[in-house]
């Protein structure tokens, strides 16, 4: 999962951290330099593909507030939260920036947020779908805005099914009926694999549910997931490493190789975000999306992006109208549906529906029929070492190098330290 899959704790500042200090701590009041207020803005979900979109968004919020000029920094998935740590350990914190659901309790936790309810002056900001606004809250404040969502469906290659003579997946498919496909549509002959799906932290939670499983106890104090769900989960990942999917030494660390390699043609099926829809637009062949496969139960991840403020900023009430123009503006929201940039988490319906006008993929209503069965991420204080141990134990599975049984009780003691 390219969105997907995410990140150490603690890192030494490189490129982007040397182009905030050379802008400035975010504390700089800039206010003096020609009247202007000059913002930052760190994204992950921007670059590459929808750099331009957002600079139509930022144009737009500059043209009504001429006195603010926002400046866009960006930096992939995989290195963001090293970064953004980084700069606000060495007080050069963003005055702006995205957090997504799963790593906001802890910055909100950290007391790195701006309770952006302070600077409001509107008792509840109005527009925003009711859930995804309460998606970020902390101890009853306002710490971010939210400002996009999507969802992870299966990409298919609709002519790699029709020459291996393979029904293309529906709705109602299951682990066994994508295996089986799979298995038919592999031919490591000719380059071609059946299947890719990351063994790591975001898909094991969703395979875990789909198998009838939970990640954490009811109170949170204990992770359940070596479980015979869990291990079913982890075993229905690790089988495809090799058969169906690359191994490890075949992928080489390259970065984005399984989104080259279904742009390539060389990957029939593929769970992945609709983030990835722009991207696939001038493929030469022709492709569609379905429900991913469930197991005894559907369930379909669903991420949330929020734009919060920096604790240390010294312009708060600018940091507020662009958190709000960029999340929940109208032009924000045609934009992100025009350019298939994911979803606004706005409560005009009609706004929403245009998203179902454009042709590719055919089956957009998949995005939304995914929405019928969510499973949401755990969330823990220390989010991204969580992350990383489970991601860790299941490479190890899918290296050969412990059995699945082996790599969760070990990923269970270490969630089980960072919950105590």
């Amino acid at each position: 999962m390219t969105k997907s899959t995410r990140l150490a704790a603690a890192a030494l500042a490189t490129a982007v951290l040397a182009t905030a200090c050379s802008q400035g701590s975010a504390t700089r009041d800039t206010s003096a330099d020609g009247g202007k207020v000059t913002l930052r803005y760190f994204t992950f979900s921007a670059a590459p593909d929808h750099v331009k979109d957002l600079d139509t968004i930022v144009a737009a919020f500059e043209k009504e507030n001429p006195k603010v000029d926002v400046v866009v920094e960006t930096a992939p998935y995989d290195q963001y939260f090293t970064k953004l740590q980084t700069s606000i350990a060495g007080g050069t914190a963003p005055d702006t920036f995205e957090l997504n659901y799963e790593n906001f309790v802890t910055y909100a936790s950290a007391g790195s947020l701006l309770d952006l309810g302070s600077v409001a002056g509107d008792s509840a900001p109005a527009g925003y779908a009711k859930e995804s606004l309460e998606a970020f809250k902390h101890e009853g404040k306002q710490y971010a805005l939210p400002a996009s969502f999507s969802t992870v469906v299966l990409f298919y290659n609709k002519e790699l099914f029709e020459k291996a003579g393979v029904a293309e997946p529906t709705a109602s498919w299951t682990w066994k009926d994508e295996q089986a496909a799979a298995e038919k549509l592999t031919d490591k002959k000719a380059g071609v694999f059946g299947d890719f799906q990351p063994v790591q932290f975001f898909e094991f939670y969703k395979t875990l549910k789909q198998a009838g499983g939970e990640f954490l106890s009811a109170d949170g104090k204990k992770a359940t997931f070596n479980s015979p769900e869990g291990i079913k989960a982890a075993t229905w990942l690790v089988s495809k490493v090799g058969k169906t999917m690359p191994t490890e030494a075949e992928i080489g660390g390259t970065a984005d190789y399984d989104t080259n390699l279904f742009k390539s043609g060389k990957l029939a099926m593929w769970h992945n975000g609709i983030w990835q829809f722009s991207g696939l637009k001038d493929v030469p062949f022709e492709w569609d999306v379905v429900v991913e496969p469930g197991d005894t139960a559907k369930a379909s991840a669903v991420f949330h992006n929020s734009v919060a403020a920096s604790k240390t900023t010294r312009h708060g009430k600018e940091a507020y109208a662009w958190a709000k123009f960029l999340s929940s503006s109208n032009v924000a929201a045609t934009t992100r549906i025009q350019s298939s940039w994911e979803l606004p988490p706005v409560s005009d319906q009609a706004v929403l529906d245009g998203y179902l006008k454009d042709p590719k993929p055919a089956n957009r209503q998949a995005v939304f029929d995914s929405l019928q069965s969510i499973a949401l991420p755990p969330v823990i204080k220390r989010q991204q070492e969580m992350q990383d141990a489970v991601t860790q134990e299941l490479s190890n599975a899918a290296a050969g190098r412990v059995s699945v049984e082996e790599a969760l009780k070990a990923a269970a003691a270490k969630v089980d330290e960072l919950l105590g």
